[in-house]
C-alpha cells in the first residue's frame, strides 16, 4: 500500500510505503530513483498496528521508480504502484507519481 498525502503550504507529498511486518521475514526496504536504490536509506519500521512502513518526501509531480528489497536481497514490487516498467535487470519496477 502506499499512502499520498499533500505537504500543506508546499509543493510536497509525503508517499508512505506500507507492508504487513512479519518477523519470521528479514527486514525489507524501499529503494528507487530517489534514494539512488540504497537499500540503507529507506528501512520500512514496525509499527503497532502490525505493519512496517517508510516515509519519504518529495516534490509534486516526481515521477518515482521503486521496488522493495529485503536484507537477504530477494526484490518484489507493491500492488499499489500507479504502473510497471521494464528494467535493466529483467525485472518490472514500481512506478508512482508523487
Amino acid at each position: 500500500m502506499i499512502k499520498r498525502e499533500i505537504l500543506k503550504k508546499s509543493e510536497q507529498v509525503k508517499l508512505t510505503f506500507v507492508q504487513p511486518y512479519d518477523n519470521t521475514q528479514p527486514k525489507v526496504s524501499v529503494v528507487g530513483n530517489f534514494n539512488g536504490w540504497d537499500p540503507t536509506a529507506a528501512p520500512l519500521i514496525k509499527r503497532s498496528n502490525g505493519m512496517a512502513s517508510v516515509s519519504v518526501t518529495l516534490p509534486i509531480g516526481q515521477r518515482v521508480v521503486f521496488r522493495y528489497v529485503t536484507q537477504d536481497n530477494q526484490w518484489f514490487n507493491d500492488d499499489a504502484a500507479d504502473a510497471y516498467e521494464s528494467s535493466e535487470h529483467g525485472s518490472e519496477n514500481c512506478i508512482i507519481v508523487a
